[in-house]
């Protein structure tokens, strides 16, 4: 009962956040990072790439919640494509940036900063994106079938999970302290 209570009022909480300028200003400025941060990304073959923007989506998912966070992972996608287009825009890889968003803020929205939560995090979004949902749409797209590219994709998310989880927990760990010396406090504002 108590932790309903709490998840509801963290999400209120995040529903504010639309209404705060310094939330949508914040929000706008991790959006750009992350377009920026998708030019650096190592695209390997047109199913496979590599690259460090989610950081900045779950750096919006952790600051201002899940509502935002998907917001935030929606817009940078389309801005994305629309700046660097490389392949195809299908609307099922925008709805996959808003989730990662969304998950993210699930996770790690007004909670302390542990190791396990950046774990349970990146693994969430590791399976439910990027091993089920990301390898079905390009099947779509692209025609190829399912499991060739889910076990591509496998190897990838068995190389990287590590280090992007370290990435991601450094990251946090960081805005967590930056947090402290603005605030007072590590989930206040």
């Amino acid at each position: 009962m108590q932790e309903t209570t709490k998840t509801k009022n963290r999400f209120r909480l995040a529903a504010r956040e639309f209404r705060t300028l310094s939330s949508l200003a914040g929000a706008s400025m991790m959006t750009a990072l992350n377009v920026v941060l998708s030019f650096f990304t190592l695209r390997l073959s047109e199913l496979l790439k590599v690259g460090f923007s989610f950081l900045a989506v779950a750096a919006t998912g952790f600051l201002y919640g899940p509502l935002l966070g998907a917001a935030a992972g929606g817009v940078g996608d389309i801005i994305k494509y629309l700046i660097h287009p490389d392949g195809p825009y299908f609307i099922g890889f925008t709805f996959n940036a808003c989730l990662s968003g969304f998950l993210y803020g699930l996770y790690l929205y007004k909670k302390p900063v542990k190791l396990w939560r950046a774990v349970c995090a990146k693994l969430t979004v590791s399976l439910v994106i990027n091993l089920v949902l990301n390898p079905l749409f390009l099947s779509i797209l692209y025609g190829k079938a399912f499991v060739l590219i889910s076990t591509v994709r496998l190897t990838k998310q068995l190389v990287m999970f590590p280090v992007d989880t370290a990435l991601l927990y450094g990251m946090l760990r960081l805005l967590e302290r930056v947090r402290v010396r603005q605030t007072g406090g590590p989930l206040s504002r």
